[in-house]
């Protein structure tokens, strides 16, 4: 319910695009925020909609027109909600995720809390074996690489160690 979004957004984020320069701070903040704000509704509401990460890309972009490096940090944004969207499988309830064009009521239960326990306790182990996978990657282990990403939301590229040094 936590390390789920997180990781399957950063994963999506990084495989697609490949792009360090990127914020992944932001990404992880934008898988967390559907769920932050339609907690306090009850279930999956405005945040688990398309037209809501839809909304979100327009207003960053016409906030950052002519601002080309915040265009970048504050795009990771809906890139997570997105990410969200599709590994929290909101995109299966047809009246949520097209509201308003298909209905006008939204789902009692978050996705994520509809699930079987079992269900989402695999996500969790899954999610957290690729934050493991992330943190192995970009070495973050290393003071200096933790402290970069802290600061910059950006991975540093250097080439992963094997254990044993190879």
């Amino acid at each position: 319910m936590i390390l789920w979004p997180i990781a399957s957004a950063l994963v999506l984020v990084w495989v697609v695009l490949r792009d360090p320069a990127l914020d992944h701070r932001m990404v992880m903040g934008g898988a967390l925020v559907v769920d932050l704000l339609d907690a306090p509704f009850g279930g999956a509401a405005i945040a688990h909609t398309l037209v809501a990460s839809v909304a979100l890309v327009t207003v960053v972009m016409l906030a950052t027109r002519g601002r080309r490096l915040a265009r970048r940090r504050w795009l990771a944004l809906p890139m997570g909600t997105f990410g969200h969207l599709i590994f929290d499988g909101a995109w299966a309830d047809t009246a949520t995720f097209w509201w308003p064009v298909f209905g006008s009521g939204f789902e009692s239960v978050l996705p994520a809390l509809g699930r079987p326990p079992i269900v989402l306790v695999i996500q969790e182990v899954v999610g957290a074996a690729v934050l493991a996978w992330f943190w192995w990657r970009f070495r973050l282990s290393d003071p200096g690489a933790r402290a970069a990403f802290v600061r910059t939301g950006r991975p540093q590229l250097t080439p992963p160690q094997l254990p044993g040094g190879r």
